[in-house]
């Protein structure tokens, strides 16, 4: 199980055993390189600790403790933790601020503690074997190697899947395999197990204030998430795109570090259906100069992609449909090899502060009575329709299918069309995930996408393709203080008709450009519908043949190449991504 994960840890492994607990780690050092092998112990050593991540008020709650008369054996940052957990329990993980997988042992009271951070930038997976025995891992591929670990696949969470390009937790691919939910520790001892959630309640020297006017409070929230999150004691580097998110990012970085290793993708400069040319590389490479950073563009094409796809279905861990992964794969390659060990990113931001093009039609759609239609013709995926006439199309919908036509890819009747009716018989309609019973607000939209988007995709995405390359992303903008701020804004601080995340553009207007400060939102996306009918030709073919794992797994219609031709050649609707998830599943089926 171990060895699995060494991508995750390859500079040291830790073991711990006592009892009925067996336990182990791998390192990937960061803090107190030299003095942090884990596990990590209170002072009588009762308390065992084995963990991945980083508490980010570690320095304050270690000066804590040390005026309680703790004596620390190590300056990692992790040894807060089994310091506090001896003073306050299962409430320690209420007063850590950071990105977290957490496996607690107490000798004495023989009572094993697994947790997982609020935000869910770490990931942890469970398996229970019976017989009150349980298995645990950070990756589910790792736990699987367990014997003891059923691989049979979860039908339910494969149906899903092209819906998100990703599995909705607690569910995974395997059937008898459960991630941790965010926020969330599970206690297991010689009686019993069970799950209990946590809130966050970390003393980070910033609280809320909501006497002092929002602008305000953004930059002092977001300068602390981004400069609490520079504790390393190794080469730090930045995703820096042209856009404002990553751009805040890393100007406050320099400012604190000095001038810092930067990394951008540029595509070949071909149209881009969602933002109009794919290649922002010009604007990343002006933003760096501005800001003096060491930049590197690197210039990727289909093929070089194309030889990447075997690593980005291996170390996704579970199937992903997210192609702007590779891009933080190859990037976490290129600064691999300069050996930087840490990666900030810019994601989150659009989330929390309402910087998708869509968030200014949301007043429209939310103020229009409910539809009694489940069609899925229509949704941000259809091409060649005006805002107006789209809005008028999805005030026709029914609540559960306006949500999925909001952010998502294949409709129900997309995947019908491809999946071997035998393979989904039972299945529940995916956009049970869209639940709310009633009328949305346009803010019941965007905590939605807080809550399934930004930890599903883009955390997701953040941590499986850095630590692939044995490279730490780190993601400020996921921290809970951010959350806990914007959840006091109202809408109109937010998003305008004419003006997105304007509360985060005003608030660092004087450290950035003004092209930066109001330039439109433009993602991070991968060509893949062009390059599906170019360069990944031959690989779309192979993955519909009936040499296919997906074709022997009985998982695909005999038919499904004709199907997924009839999607390609329909100008009407963007369906790239839902064909990718189909090409990435049959090579994570090749590979497990």
């Amino acid at each position: 199980m171990l060895e699995a994960l060494i991508h995750r840890g390859p500079d040291d492994v830790g073991f711990f055993r006592d009892g009925p607990f067996h336990g182990g780690m791998r390192r990937l050092s960061i803090n107190d390189v030299e003095g942090g092998m884990q596990p990590l112990f209170n002072q009588d050593r009762s308390i065992a600790v084995l963990y991945n991540g980083e508490i980010y008020n570690s320095p304050r709650l270690r000066s804590k403790l040390e005026t309680q008369g703790v004596q620390f054996r190590t300056r990692s940052d992790g040894e807060v933790i089994c310091h506090l957990y001896e003073r306050v329990g299962e409430r320690v993980f209420e007063h850590l601020d950071g990105m977290f997988a957490v496996a607690l042992w107490d000798i004495k009271a023989q009572k094993l503690l697994l947790a997982r951070d609020i935000s869910g930038e770490k990931p942890l997976f469970y398996s229970e074997l019976g017989d009150g025995k349980l298995a645990f891992s950070s990756e589910a591929q790792s736990l699987i190697k367990c014997s003891r670990v059923s691989r049979e696949l979860n039908r339910q969470a494969l149906w899903d899947f092209p819906t998100f390009l990703w599995t909705p937790e607690p569910q995974t691919t395997f059937e008898h395999v459960q991630a941790l939910e965010r926020g969330s520790y599970l206690i297991a001892d010689l009686k019993s197990t069970r799950i209990a959630k946590y809130s966050y309640q970390a003393d980070v020297g910033l609280e809320i204030d909501s006497n002092v006017d929002p602008v305000t409070m953004t930059r002092d929230v977001v300068t602390y998430a981004v400069k609490s999150r520079l504790l390393s004691d190794v080469p730090i580097g930045a995703f820096l795109s042209g856009g404002l998110d990553s751009a805040i990012v890393t100007a406050l970085t320099t400012q604190e570090l000095g001038p810092i290793d930067t990394f951008c993708i540029a595509f070949e400069d071909i149209d881009d259906p969602y933002h109009g040319r794919a290649n922002e590389a010009d604007a990343a490479q002006e933003t760096a100069d501005f800001l003096g950073t060491n930049h590197h563009t690197i210039n990727v094409t289909a093929s070089d992609f194309g030889d990447l796809i075997e690593d980005f279905c291996k170390f996704s861990d579970q199937p992903f449909g997210v192609s702007s992964g590779l891009g933080v794969l190859k990037v976490a390659d290129f600064a691999s090899e300069m050996g930087i060990k840490v990666l900030l990113t810019g994601d989150g931001a659009d989330e929390m502060f309402g910087g998708y093009s869509w968030y200014p039609l949301l007043p429209h759609i939310a103020d229009a009575s409910l539809g009694m239609s489940q069609s899925q013709d229509v949704s941000f995926q259809s091409r060649g329709k005006k805002n107006e006439e789209l809005v008028q199309n999805l005030q026709q919908l029914d609540q559960p299918t306006r949500a999925w036509a909001m952010h998502y890819y294949a409709s129900e009747a997309d995947k019908r069309a491809i999946y071997h009716p035998d393979f989904t018989a039972g299945l529940s309609d995916s956009r049970r995930h869209f639940g709310k019973e009633g009328r949305w607000e346009p803010v019941d939209y965007l905590g939605h996408d807080r809550d399934y988007y930004f930890p599903f995709e883009m955390l997701r995405k953040a941590d499986r393709f850095t630590m692939a390359r044995s490279v730490e992303g780190r993601v400020p903008f996921a921290a809970p203080l951010v959350r806990r701020l914007v959840e006091t804004f109202s809408w109109a601080d937010l998003v305008s008709e004419k003006r997105l995340k304007a509360c985060l553009r005003d608030a660092f207007r004087d450290i950035l450009p003004m092209g930066v400060i109001e330039r439109p939102k433009h993602g991070f996306n991968v060509p893949v519908d062009h390059w599906l009918s170019t360069g990944w030709r031959g690989w779309l073919e192979d993955t519909f043949s009936r040499d296919s794992e997906l074709f022997k797994h009985g998982i695909i219609s005999s038919n499904a190449l004709e199907s997924v031709e009839l999607l390609l050649g329909n100008a009407g609707r963007l369906s790239g991504h839902t064909i990718f998830c189909f090409m990435t599943l049959n090579r994570w089926l090749e590979g497990i």
